[in-house]
């Protein structure tokens, strides 16, 4: 909602397109360009009239300061026309066209035929520049007209056929393709000037519209990071467990910044029994939640929450009945949603040299003498099943360890990661034989080991998993 408010008020501050006020600055430009030329040119022009009409240059001369001191007296009076451009073009072209008229209408058919070329590039060059209304242009050939009507009736000594054959049609036409020249021209401008500009209006938008998901982003991100450390909360400390394993290793590598996989760790004292002193457990599980990311993160908070429950439970005594309770409770938590997770829950005795493992879809490795052991897990997920909950049972399995036997909790991340030449995944074989290969190296090697052969496998490759592997040498 306030992400809404902010790119309300930012699009609000935007100014609305006005293509006319932006098509007047261009011709007020252009305008004052075309001005200028016919200020310094057009008296140029007469050391032309002085070879070519040396009999007229005087009079000649006199209209063509006229009209330049009128065109320079628009263009010092420039500012006054902003909002109406076309009057510094328009003032000009009359001046020409009338100057223009009085030297057709005196000129023998010579000197006709140079003008009318002159008077020709002057129409066609000025075209090129003009940005006006069609109105304009029907304006400057109906007083030009008038003034060789005039002027002719006035001054002319030639037939109107000569006038004609010797420049009149010519400059008609070339009249008539100016007109068709500067309403093409100008359209064209307006054109590009409105698509100009609703395209920086689109960018501007964009750009927000930018700002806002960048905002939203980094509320998500900072919401993900704050859950991240929430789960880091829960999350055993590596320290605790270093206190009763003194080899082991976690390998834990979240997909996203917080992860649907997790450990769990517990060390439990035995209640005393026939005299029997209490013993030492150590309790590890690597856990895979349904999904990854923060749905597989919610998961993990109360699949730990419930493990720690589970230790307070007195019928709760091998690692088969804390499958059973964690299953359990978890239906009961989520009620309807079948969502669940796979395990491996392991119990070390080492006093007794004796590994309790119950599992759910997740089985252990256990590498003695550079041999695999695989302990095999139930083909049932926990809490993904709401039929007869009360009824699924977890098998409990009780395997006698050696000395320098490595056991191996995980989930299926590792063995389904895409990668390699082919792009296939690692898969389970792979994982087992890289497992025998490092036997020979201690547990924090291992860990570095098995994080370095996952990164050259994965390679370019999205990540399409959590990770997580628990070593631990009896």
């Amino acid at each position: 909602m306030i992400a809404l408010i902010i790119l309300m008020a930012k699009i609000s501050q935007i100014a609305p397109v006005d293509w006319k006020t932006e098509l007047r600055a261009a011709a007020f430009k252009y305008h004052v360009l075309i001005a200028w030329v016919a200020v310094a040119l057009n008296p140029i022009w007469a050391i032309g009239d002085y070879f070519n009409s040396p009999h007229h240059f005087t009079d000649f001369l006199i209209f063509r300061i006229t009209v330049a001191v009128l065109t320079l007296i628009v263009v010092l009076m420039k500012n006054k026309f902003l909002k109406y451009p076309e009057i510094i073009a328009f003032i000009p072209f009359i001046g020409i066209s009338v100057q223009n008229a009085y030297m057709f209408s005196v000129l023998n058919v010579s000197e006709l035929q140079k003008h009318t070329f002159a008077y020709i590039a002057l129409f066609i060059g000025a075209g090129m520049f003009v940005l006006w209304r069609p109105i304009y242009s029907y304006l400057v050939v109906g007083i030009s007209l008038a003034a060789n009507i005039i002027c002719f009736t006035l001054f002319g000594h030639l037939a109107l056929g000569e006038i004609l054959i010797n420049g009149g049609m010519l400059t008609l036409s070339v009249a008539l393709f100016t007109i068709l020249l500067i309403h093409t021209r100008t359209n064209l401008t307006k054109k590009e000037i409105i698509a100009r500009l609703a395209l920086a209006e689109s960018n501007n938008l964009l750009e927000i519209k930018n700002e806002i998901i960048e905002e939203k982003n980094k509320d998500i991100r900072d919401s993900i990071n704050y859950a991240q450390l929430i789960q880091q909360a829960i999350l055993p400390p590596e320290e605790k467990i270093g206190e009763v394993l003194s080899d082991y290793f976690i390998l834990f590598k979240p997909k996203d910044i917080v992860s649907g996989d997790f450990y769990w760790h517990a060390a439990v004292n035995t209640s005393p029994q026939n005299g029997h002193p209490s013993e030492r457990i150590v309790v590890m599980a690597a856990v895979d939640c349904t999904g990854h990311g923060v749905p597989g993160a919610l998961m993990s908070i109360i699949g730990s929450t419930i493990l720690n429950q589970a230790t307070t439970v007195a019928a709760v005594k091998t690692p088969a009945d804390a499958l059973c309770f964690l299953n359990k409770e978890i239906i009961k938590t989520l009620n309807s949603i079948k969502d669940g997770m796979d395990m491996a829950l392991c119990a070390i005795n080492f006093d007794r040299m004796e590994l309790q493992y119950a599992g759910a879809n997740n089985p252990i490795y256990i590498v003695r003498q550079k041999q695999i052991i695989e302990v095999k897990s139930d083909k049932q997920a926990i809490g993904a099943d709401t039929t007869d909950a009360h009824l699924k049972v977890f098998t409990n399995h009780v395997i006698k360890l050696e000395k320098g036997d490595s056991v191996y909790l995980f989930t299926d991340g590792y063995a389904d990661q895409f990668g390699g030449p082919k792009g296939k995944k690692f898969k389970y074989k792979k994982f087992q034989e890289l497992l025998i290969e490092m036997q020979d190296d201690t547990m924090e090697e291992q860990k570095h080991i098995l994080n370095d052969q996952f990164e050259l496998w994965k390679g370019e490759l999205e990540q399409v998993d959590d990770i997580l592997v628990i070593g631990i040498r009896i």
